[in-house]
């Protein structure tokens, strides 16, 4: 274990980053009106909506930009002077400390050209290629797509009416934390100041007022917000000295929102809507990256027959922040997709390599896929406390490794011949009517 004088310097410039990204709220700082809906829809989705940069300076932020971002770069001097250069906990710190720098830059821009260049520097772009393969994000989308609009989506799905409302859901979800945290550790509380209809914070489940939910929808607000967000957050509450490990900079969105999305699918919460809104998402990101406007975009999936309320669901989350001329947009929805893929690839490699012992260390903090190895070396000296909270398949990893062993042994088959065998066994099958058409499903939409 590192000396103590060194931990201590370690969790007092920590202490800093944490103090100082606390005002820092990208959402915030980007959200539209929930009544820009209703008025754009008013006009037949052709008017695009009255956000400008003016509308963005008028929203004030909750800090100094100039003052933060000198704060930021005095903390990282001060690391490279403490911990010295080659410092391997030092340099995941300062790494983090400059994506502050950027968020700080991307704030700045909000409505302007630069926006779109800060949020690829943060998140990426949907023409980034996934880790080791050539294969673009915008095609793997498109894919999913696909994948997730096929006939047999009609056969499969339950009717999931959305009956609970904002008062039911706080109720249940309540419930339902305490029951995985320690009673009382997490708050679940009504919000009448987002614009999604629930999100989470810190400790912290917010539920719109206005929203209406299925049991579908809480349970993947259950898994998706409460189990990794709020738990890599209260997880990384737990160091000692690296309590930076609390706080989550654009740099691990894409691990969180990934494992968010893994595990909605291994608890089998999801549903092919929500996974089709998901993967919509790198498609529209891409789409306003390569410079269609805000109308196009939105007609875009409008014309694929997707509902205008989710259609404009899609695009605003891209255009919140950037130009509505398209080009400058908010890329930070490529994240679902992008994180899901490699948080698989992560756990068959490290099943694969014999050290499936790493795979936990997932849930220690808000952490990228790059910090793991380290931070693992110092959970072994000491220095990084284990997660505490856990969902139950990273507790016991062998009905992981067994799921993760059979896909990847399956991985080797010609998919395409087996469908093709297939086939021609469905295809004398008498022709059916779907078992619930168009049945209402859940429709939540999560930040």
């Amino acid at each position: 274990m590192k000396n103590q004088a060194y931990l201590e310097r370690l969790q007092a410039l920590s202490t800093r980053l944490v103090a100082l990204q606390r005002p820092i709220r990208i959402l915030d700082a980007i959200k539209w009106p929930a009544e820009l809906e209703t008025t754009f829809r008013a006009k037949d989705g052709r008017v695009l909506p009255a956000i400008d940069a003016d509308f963005y300076q008028r929203q004030k932020l909750a800090f100094d930009p100039d003052i933060v971002h000198q704060d930021l770069k005095d903390l990282k001097n001060d690391v490279r002077r403490h911990l010295g250069r080659g410092d391997a906990l030092g340099h995941i710190l300062k790494a983090t400390i400059e994506q502050y720098q950027i968020v700080v830059e991307l704030l700045r821009h909000r409505g302007q050209p630069q926006f779109g260049y800060f949020s690829r520097l943060l998140y990426g772009s949907a023409q980034d290629k996934i880790r080791g393969d050539r294969k673009t994000l915008r095609q793997l989308g498109e894919r999913l797509c696909h994948v997730f609009s096929l006939p047999a989506v009609d056969h499969l799905n339950r009717p999931y009416s959305n009956h609970i409302n904002a008062e039911q859901a706080v109720d249940i979800l309540l419930q339902r934390m305490n029951n995985y945290f320690s009673p009382g550790e997490v708050r679940v509380q009504i919000s009448d100041d987002i614009v999604s209809d629930a999100s989470a914070g810190g400790d912290c489940i917010k539920i719109n007022r206005r929203a209406h939910f299925s049991e579908l929808d809480l349970q993947v607000l259950e898994v998706h917000e409460g189990w990794v967000h709020i738990g890599t957050t209260l997880n990384g509450r737990q160091q000692p000295w690296a309590t930076w490990l609390s706080v989550g900079s654009p740099r691990i969105t894409a691990i969180q929102e990934g494992m968010a999305v893994l595990l909605e699918t291994l608890t089998f919460s999801s549903f092919p809507q929500r996974a089709r809104r998901i993967s919509d998402r790198v498609v529209a990101v891409d789409l306003a990256e390569q410079g269609a406007d805000f109308c196009e975009v939105y007609r875009y999936f409008l014309e694929r027959g997707i509902s205008e309320h989710d259609s404009y669901r899609v695009t605003q989350r891209v255009f919140r922040g950037g130009t509505l001329t398209g080009g400058s947009v908010f890329t930070k929805d490529i994240s679902y997709v992008k994180g899901f893929v490699e948080n698989v690839n992560f756990i068959r490699s490290a099943i694969q390599s014999g050290v499936p012992e790493i795979i936990p260390m997932l849930f220690v903090g808000k952490v990228t896929l790059d910090d793991l190895p380290l931070l693992y070396e110092r959970y072994l000296e000491g220095v990084i406390t284990g997660p505490k909270y856990l969902p139950s398949m990273f507790k016991d990893l062998n009905g992981l490794y067994v799921w993760f062993g059979f896909s990847s042994g399956m991985s080797v088959m010609n998919i395409a011949r087996v469908q093709q065998h297939f086939s021609k066994l469905f295809h004398k099958l008498p022709e059916t009517a779907p078992l619930y058409g168009n049945s209402v499903k859940g429709d939540a939409e999560f930040d």
